[in-house]
């Protein structure tokens, strides 16, 4: 358990990083990088095999794509705290000629980011393109994505689905951030296509499926194991991740409010007062 405890310190971490980085520019996505906070933690440190010396190509190691790429805090303080890049760099964020734009780009050259994610819908189709190359190549290792519950109703995610269940693209791990909101309201009252049973849609799609706690570390990382054991069965992989948006702050659960606002000053410190400081902030 002592390694547990320390993944919850430093999700709680991650979490004050993505707090004071959104409120520093006055910008940013805090709600659903603050649901994500304890996946890529579990993801990074514990689930991934990978090197923050980092090689583009990604040959012999996991390699991850965020599809939603406006929870971006998240995953900037995620890759800095794993050894990417300096973790003072942070403050950067969304800062005139900062390699931390509000979406992550590739023209940047940031560690760590492979492609541009601010478009949604996009993310899925690269991943499954990604794993179908290590395929090719004999590369034995893992491709795995983060995707939005609200970004499905982009029907391009519908033709990865289908290419990767098509061509057996069997070591590829998709998880979808199953928060029930988005930017304009909650999912079933948007387009419904995030409401209605994404598990028989994903089965009849061919995919095999997994369903995870996103706020319980062990729970992650005992769910993602699972989900090793399926590579190489012959179908992809497709793990339901509950969450609650701007988890774990009182004033923020829940609310697609804070899909893309910063808190202010006042805000700041109650959330923060809300989160073990075990590591040092930036």
């Amino acid at each position: 358990m002592t390694e547990i405890n320390e993944l919850n310190n430093l999700a709680a971490q991650i979490r004050r990083d993505i707090l004071r980085m959104v409120h520093g520019c006055k910008s940013g996505h805090p709600g659903g990088s603050l649901g994500c906070a304890d996946f890529f933690t579990a993801l990074y440190f514990n689930v991934m095999h990978h090197d923050s010396k980092f090689n583009m190509d990604g040959v012999n190691e996991d390699i991850f794509f965020l599809s939603n790429g406006h929870i971006s805090p998240v995953f900037y303080s995620t890759l800095a705290r794993s050894g990417y890049f300096p973790v003072e760099e942070l403050k950067t964020f969304r800062k005139l000629d900062t390699r931390l734009q509000g979406h992550p780009t590739t023209a940047e050259h940031l560690p760590g980011v492979r492609i541009a994610s601010g478009s949604l819908g996009q993310g899925i189709s690269v991943a499954a393109g990604a794993a179908l190359a290590k395929k090719l190549n004999n590369d034995s290792k893992i491709v795995y994505a983060l995707m939005g519950d609200g970004e499905i109703e982009e029907g391009q995610n519908w033709e990865a689905f289908m290419f990767a269940t098509h061509h057996k693209v069997d070591n590829l791990i998709v998880t979808i951030d199953s928060n029930g909101q988005q930017i304009d309201g909650s999912t079933k009252d948007i387009a419904g296509i995030g409401s209605v049973d994404i598990e028989a849609k994903m089965k009849a799609f061919g995919w095999e499926v997994l369903h995870m706690n996103g706020h319980d570390i062990e729970h992650i990382i005992d769910t993602m194991a699972k989900a090793k054991l399926l590579v190489g069965k012959g179908k992809p992989i497709f793990i339901i991740m509950k969450t609650e948006m701007g988890f774990p702050i009182d004033f923020m659960v829940g609310s697609h409010k804070w899909h893309g606002i910063a808190p202010s000053d006042a805000e700041l410190e109650s959330a923060l007062s809300q989160l073990p400081s075990t590591l040092k902030d930036y």
